[in-house]
This record gives structure tokens, sequence and C-alpha cells, in this order.
């Protein structure tokens, strides 16, 4: 079963020629009754596609006054039973050429996932005039401005801008990508806070609701095909930073490396987390927040969250995806869905195929650069920490001389009953504070000889109770 946290394929499996990097570009003109497609990557997501594809193919002409057509579809081994049926006049390929080069084809789908062979694909594919949909998070937050320039390049000077859709790469079947491109042009993005992966939150809500520990929940998963056998993108929260990356971009213009957005998985979190969650009265969640701080000043980061219950998030379960966008005309608009699988992925791809069939263009796919947003690593907000100790005499006086040091005010202290010596923890919750301000606090009291292990800090989204 398909992961629903990562789609990929194995990219060196597919052949691509040195020539194919380099053709010389063709003028690319739809016919007036026709769009054939090329399909790299016949898997989960491309059998999807030719699915929907041939259910809608009605309705699609229709919408369009085209007739869609897929006309050879790429995989990584043609000998492989296919578990939807091939078009038609569809034929069967190892070879990427074999779709870059064809002039018949107007459209490249690319879902074999990867950022190395994919990227080839993709650059090719445009330099031949080829319109471009993808579902490659992956590849787009690692090379954006590089993709941005070649799409600048090839459409200098053209009446007919090769068009290059990615709707499937973040949530899968949210039209988050089409909202902020299309929904917010006279309005003013202040807050993204999401919930945009589904591995983690199927795992977490395990955890809160069924009481899990980390490992049973991610056993779990893996059991549900939510889960890679090697998880770390998706626990470690990297799945989810590439994410919030393209997000930034287009709501607020701004290209940030991902090495610079705060990430912190959910491996450290316990069952104790979610009891002192659970007492504060609301749950938590791996949240990708971004933030508009003044002055062209944008935060963002990725990390596990306390939500309150009262909390629109809060009750965004299983492996569904939410984006929450909040904005100075139309406050918060929440987006909920389905963020990857089969039909929710490919359902997203063929909304991007009709809409470059309809003739829909865009001069910028990214929204247009921002010259005055700056990313600052620097954001303030009310932290939960949670510290395991040995037991002495001073600890409660030590913790906040710490903190008054550091200019940390603290809001309240939390402790449940001690069963054992093992588990002995309280949490501190602080009033609103710099996240600098947090990581010195954090550094100091790990120098205590009454901790135990590593502190544990999270963000509070949004307290309820200030």
């Amino acid at each position: 079963m398909m992961s629903m946290c990562m789609m990929a394929m194995t990219a060196s499996a597919f052949t691509m020629p040195q020539s194919a990097s380099f053709r010389k570009p063709t003028f690319l003109s739809m016919s007036d009754d026709s769009v054939k497609l090329g399909i790299i990557g016949g898997g989960t997501v491309g059998g999807g596609i030719v699915e929907i594809l041939q259910s809608k193919e009605s309705y699609l002409q229709q919408l369009t006054g085209k007739t869609t057509q897929v006309k050879t579809i790429c995989v990584r081994d043609k000998s492989k039973p296919r578990d939807f049926q091939i078009p038609e006049g569809c034929s069967i390929t190892e070879d990427t050429s074999s779709v870059l080069n064809d002039d018949d084809i107007d459209i490249v789908v690319e879902v074999m996932g990867g950022t190395t062979l994919a990227k080839d694909v993709i650059f090719t594919a445009l330099s031949n005039r080829k319109h471009v949909v993808t579902a490659n998070k992956a590849l787009i937050a690692e090379c954006l401005p590089e993709i941005e320039a070649h799409i600048t390049s090839v459409n200098e000077g053209s009446s007919s801008p090769v068009q290059f859709q990615y709707e499937a790469a973040v949530c899968g079947g949210i039209p988050i990508i089409n909202s902020l491109q299309s929904d917010y042009p006279g309005d003013q993005i202040t807050m993204i806070a999401g919930i945009i992966n589904g591995c983690t939150n199927f795992m977490l809500t395990g955890m809160d609701r069924d009481g899990l520990s980390y490992d049973e929940a991610l056993s779990q998963a893996s059991d549900l095909g939510y889960a890679e056998a090697d998880p770390t993108l998706d626990v470690g929260g990297f799945d989810a930073r590439s994410k919030l990356k393209i997000l930034m971009r287009l709501a607020y213009g701004l290209d940030v490396d991902e090495e610079d957005i705060s990430c912190r998985g959910i491996q450290e979190l316990t069952k104790d987390d979610y009891e002192y969650a659970k007492k504060l009265g609301g749950t938590i969640k791996l949240l990708g927040v971004a933030e508009s701080l003044g002055d062209g000043k944008i935060s963002g980061f990725v990390s596990p969250c306390y939500v309150s219950n009262a909390d629109s998030l809060s009750s965004v379960n299983d492996a569904t995806n939410a984006v929450e966008i909040s904005s100075k005309n139309l406050e918060r608009t929440t987006y909920i869905g389905q963020g990857a699988g089969r039909f929710p992925t490919a359902n997203s791809c063929v909304n991007d195929i009709a809409a470059i069939a309809k003739g829909d263009t865009t001069e910028s796919p990214f929204n247009p650069p921002s010259e005055g947003a700056k990313f600052v690593q620097q954001y303030d907000s009310v932290f939960y920490l949670r510290l395991k100790y040995r037991d002495q005499v001073g600890i409660t006086r030590e913790c906040g001389e710490i903190c008054e040091k550091n200019g940390v005010s603290i809001h309240s202290i939390l402790q449940n009953p001690v069963t054992s010596k093992s588990n002995a923890a309280f949490v501190i919750i602080t009033e609103r504070v710099s996240n600098t301000a947090m990581k010195k606090v954090v550094a100091d009291l790990e120098g205590l000889d009454w901790m135990k292990g590593p502190a544990f800090c999270m963000p509070v989204l949004r307290p309820d109770w200030m």
C-alpha cells in the first residue's frame, strides 16, 4: 500500500539519454480539438490519473472543448502488471525521451518522485515547450528559484507561455496552491498554520485518542502503509518543511533556504505530553507555521505545537491535512482534506491538466517575488517546556532563576502524580517570549545536575488562556 506521506519511485530505473537534456526547443501549439499527455510514472498516482481521465472523459471534453488522450506512459519496469487499464492507443516505455522528444505530446505529467532524474525530466520538458504537471514537492522546494528562472527563460518573448502546474505537490487533494495563486491578490496574509503531513497526524491522533506510545503509533502507521520503511522525512518534520517553503513563497513572495527553517519532529513526544495537553484543554499537532511580523519580516518553523480544543486545527485527525490561512480581509480560512493517496493526488493532477487544456495561463506559477520580504529565525510565542528530573531540593527555584536571567516569565507549572522515579517530570508554561530566549533557557537547564536527558520545548498556538 502506498504511503500517504511520501510518493516516490526509484528514479534510476527510468532511462534518459544525455542528448535529451538540451534538445532545440520547438514551439508548442495544442491541437484545436485534442490534448496529448505523456505520463512519467505509472505507479499509484499515475494509475489514478489514468482512471480519472477515463471515468470523466465526457465531462472533461465538455469543460475544455478538447479530448484528452494519454499517448505514452513511462514506467520503471514495463513488464510489471498495472492495476489500471491502459488506454487504447497508449504505449508503455521505460525511456523518458519517448515522452520528452515526442512533438505530439503537449503535456508532460511527472509523478515519478525524486529530485535527480525528475529534475532533468521537468527541465527538458519545459525546454521543449511542453507544459508540465507535477506532484513533486521535494524537487520544487529544493529547486524553486531555478525552476522559476528556467520557466522565465523558456517563455521569454512567447505569446503562448508554457505552463507549470503543481497543485498535487502540497497537501495532495486540497486546492491550496490554486487558492493562494488566485484568492488573495487583494488581501494580506498574516499567518499560515498547517497540518501538512498525514503520516505524523495519523500517529499523533493515535497517541492522543488511543493513548499509544510513539513506537506503537509508528508501528500502526507502518502497518497501514502511511509510513515509509524509513519514516525520517515524515516524523522528522522535513516533508512538512518542504511544503511550508512552497507555501511561504506563494503567501509572502519569499524564497527561503529549507535549512534555515527551524524543524523539529515528533520523535521526542511522549504519552506524558498528551496527558499534560489534556490537562491544559487541548492536544498536540505537528504544524508548519509561517507568520508576517511586520516590516517585511517573515518567520517560519515546523514543530509539534500545543493546540487548544477551541482551535479548529485540534479536531483534524488521522491522515487528514489542514491549512489555515489568517488574513487581513478574510480573517481565518481553513482548507481541510486528504493530503495524499492515489485519487486525492491524482485528482489535483487532473485539475491541472484540465486548466491547461482550457487555456488558463499564469506568467508566475509561484506568485511574484517580494523584494521587501526577509526571513527571520526569531519569533515570539508562548512555550510548553517539559523537564525530566532527579528529585532534589531547589529545583523550582533554579528554574525560576534561569528563566528570570533570560527574560522569560513563567505563566504556570504543572506536574502529574509521579508514579516512579523513571517518569518524574513537570511542565512549565511561559508567557509570550522569543524563541531565542527559550533556547537559552533550555541550554541552561540542560546543564543542571538534576536534569534527566534533554528538555522538550514546543510553541503554543494561540493560547486560549491569554
